[in-house]
């Protein structure tokens, strides 16, 4: 097959510090070429990563009217030369729009809960030949109920080689918070049950600043700081969040908000590490209860929780990712997915 790619304008692909889509879209790409695909890209003007043909955005700003028109005329252009099977996007459907019409297959993945008004009109002018994927049903169901059309559910992934398994932790091993710090994260709600538990609790992520997050540090996490056992490590590099996520006796995020995916649940259960986390959003689909960790509600059942866990069995966390949630696994479910467009 031959397949057309498109990420988002503002970072490149592989990204050179942070970007998880970007890296996502880097790996899938590899192993689509790893099994005989031609692949085209468009993207960033610095993407580096190895394709048969790539192509530049010439507007940087995906939220820019005049660039999201220059954008969609590259992407047209590009799709002439390429003469592609199928085209894959990972950005903006706006970039589609001269090409919904026509008959080749279109993907249009999305990593977040999707736009009703731009999904609904874009699912009309395609005519049948558009189909969505949300990084997890929770979001695929959403663009169902918002905006019909043929939605389908394929996870992202991580790679299981960059995380090393942990057979076993001390009995005082401490628990681990890592994600953004702010209110929707839940890390007031964690240092809660860490010290409900009498349980030491690491805490790493960037502190957010901005919006509902402002006072919250001063206010919620750093009373609670160099006592009972809390402490603040900073943010963490992969090589940082391998070992601490791997010393972890679980990892603690309960999320007060619709989780699209969380990457970093993947990745502790790849160290073996269960986790308690609140069920919403995408966690029921990556973090199953009683088997990879645990879902709670409030404190009292996040309490609960931590004296289970020596009931959850590390193995079974890192047999999940390597059966569910590596590159492998999801490369082969777009393939197939481009397969059935494509008989059709």
């Amino acid at each position: 097959m031959r397949i057309l790619y498109t990420a988002d304008p503002e970072l490149p692909v592989p990204p050179v510090h942070y970007g998880g889509i970007e890296r996502i879209i880097a790996s899938l790409i590899e192993n689509v070429r790893k099994k005989g695909h031609q692949v085209a890209l468009v993207a960033h003007r610095d993407s580096t990563e190895a394709v048969d043909l790539r192509c530049s955005w010439p507007g940087k700003s995906s939220q820019s009217g005049k660039d999201t028109l220059l954008n969609s005329i590259e992407l047209t252009r590009t799709a002439v030369t390429f003469r592609p099977d199928v085209i894959h996007s990972f950005s903006r459907i706006a970039y589609l729009t001269p090409l919904l019409p026509f008959s080749i297959p279109k993907v249009m993945s999305y990593q977040r809960e999707p736009s009703a008004r731009t999904t609904s009109l874009g699912n009309r002018l395609a005519r049948g030949t558009l189909t969505f994927t949300g990084c997890s049903e929770h979001i695929a169901a959403t663009g169902r109920r918002q905006s019909g059309g043929v939605w389908h559910a394929i996870p992202n992934f991580i790679d299981p080689k960059k995380f090393d398994f942990v057979t076993e932790v001390s009995r005082d091993a401490p628990l681990v918070f890592l994600s953004r710090i702010e209110p929707i994260k839940g890390c007031h709600t964690a240092i809660a049950i860490a010290k409900a538990s009498g349980r030491r609790l690491l805490i790493a992520g960037n502190r957010v600043e901005t919006g509902s997050a402002v006072g919250y540090w001063d206010k919620e996490i750093a009373p609670h700081l160099g006592k009972d056992g809390i402490e603040y490590v900073g943010t963490v590099n992969d090589e940082q969040k391998n070992a601490l996520l791997g010393q972890a006796a679980a990892m603690v995020l309960p999320i007060e908000w619709e989780e699209p995916f969380g990457i970093v649940f993947a990745e502790a259960l790849a160290c073996g590490t269960p986790v308690i986390a609140c069920p919403r959003g995408s966690v029921p689909e990556i973090v199953k209860n009683g088997v990879h960790g645990f879902h709670v509600q409030n404190i009292h059942e996040g309490m609960a929780a931590v004296q289970q866990l020596d009931q959850i069995s590390r193995a079974a966390c890192r047999r999940h990712v390597e059966e569910r949630f590596t590159v492998q696994v999801v490369a082969e479910q777009y393939l197939e997915l481009y397969r059935s467009l494509l008989k059709k």
